[in-house]
């Protein structure tokens, strides 16, 4: 039997040390474990609890919403407009304006060709010249027949002259006088033709008859203008131009509702081009008459707050308001449903949700209703979620499920 060595059988303590650290580790993963699975059973507790709502959004508003009576919906027309023509006829020779452009009272727009009538001026020019000069030529005959008669008479006063001679002189000057009215007569008629003349070329001379802009062309160089237009290719009106200053807005009132509606009653008118953008304006007139088909009563309201870009024949919707819109109250507001007001602390809030289903308290300053809608000011902004119906334990921070999820 071989002697053993001893000295090599011994407990090795490094082994039991590194067992016990072991059994620790698997501990604190059971502890990690229990403690995750603990916070996941609290939050599907809470999940669970998370109160169902439904939701609506912060809009912008117009405080002249709560003055409004009744709404009725329209076109954008020109008080002055009009189809420019020419009172002569002939062919067009020169046309100044296009669509859009602006004009004033009196400019040349467009030009006929004008020779033959020009000519004709020129004649008639000349032979008010040839009047003019029949005048003096006339009253110099009559001077010098003054004076012979004035000699005449001295001389029959001392009886170197005869009966006979003296009547011949009072003759003579009676016919100067004639003949100097005559002269007249004739210089008056043939500056009646110059005049006649005149008004022939100005009838080529097509003008602007006001302020306004072109809004389209009726005729091109070369066409044969005339006020009866219904020759073959002839054309009537050359531009139709309108007063931008004079623009309002025709809408048809329900005759039921016409017993509201005034003269001088303010308005506010949204245009379909301007949906953001709201303008003032007034009841100009009320058309005496009712259209049977539709019973409506046709309401004009002038445009007080005309700018660049409203054009004729826009789609407008006017708002008739029972009181004026006072200076600052044309600007949009925020505002919520009073469905979405809530109370806490004595404080008006509103819960805005957040992106991870959490809601945010958000106090607001409550301001008046604005028809179905309520002026809100705060740290919100157009377009934040709201919840509609907030329930009471309903606080910063919480839980909440969307109604439309399920």
């Amino acid at each position: 039997m071989k002697d053993v060595d001893l000295g090599k059988l011994q407990v090795n303590r490094g082994t039991t040390f590194s067992l016990q650290a072991h059994v620790k580790r698997r501990l604190r993963w059971w502890h990690v474990a229990i403690a995750a699975g603990v916070v996941l059973t609290v939050a599907g507790f809470a999940f669970l609890r998370a109160p169902l709502v439904q939701t609506t959004a912060v809009v912008t508003a117009f405080p002249s919403q709560q003055y409004v009576v009744q709404n009725a919906t329209g076109y954008v027309v020109a008080r002055r407009k009009a189809a420019v023509a020419s009172k002569g006829t002939g062919r067009l020779e020169w046309l100044g304006v296009s669509e859009g452009s602006v004009v004033t009272e009196g400019t040349i727009v467009a030009r006929l060709e004008s020779r033959d009538v020009e000519a004709s001026l020129q004649n008639a020019v000349a032979n008010v010249a040839v009047a003019a000069a029949g005048i003096e030529s006339a009253k110099a005959e009559m001077d010098d027949a003054g004076m012979n008669m004035a000699r005449m008479k001295n001389l029959y006063a001392k009886h170197y002259v005869s009966q006979i001679m003296y009547d011949d002189a009072i003759t003579r000057m009676s016919r100067a006088r004639a003949a100097v009215a005559s002269a007249k007569a004739s210089y008056q008629a043939a500056q009646a033709s110059q005049d006649y003349a005149q008004n022939a070329v100005e009838y080529t001379r097509i003008r602007a008859p006001f302020d306004g802009v072109v809004l389209s062309k009726s005729a091109n160089v070369g066409d044969i203008v005339t006020p009866m237009s219904s020759a073959a290719d002839s054309k009537g009106a050359v531009v139709v131009m309108a007063d931008m200053s004079t623009l309002e807005v025709d809408v048809d009132v329900a005759e039921s509702s016409v017993a509201s509606i005034k003269v001088d009653q303010p308005c506010e008118i949204v245009l379909d081009a301007f949906p953001d953008r709201h303008f003032r304006g007034v009841v100009s007139a009320i058309v005496p008459t009712v259209n049977r088909s539709s019973a409506t009563v046709t309401t004009k309201v002038r445009i007080l707050d005309v700018q660049p870009g409203i054009l004729p024949d826009m789609s407008a919707r006017v708002g008739f308001l029972s009181r004026a819109v006072a200076l600052g109250d044309e600007k949009p507001v925020l505002a919520v449903g009073a469905q979405a007001l809530a109370e806490r602390d004595g404080h008006a809030v509103l819960f805005r949700l957040g992106k991870d289903s959490h809601v945010q308290a958000v106090p607001v300053q409550v301001g008046p209703q604005l028809g179905d809608v309520r002026e809100v000011s705060g740290a919100l902004k157009s377009g934040d979620v709201i919840v509609l119906n907030p329930p009471g334990r309903l606080s910063e921070g919480s839980a909440v499920k969307l109604a439309e999820d399920h």
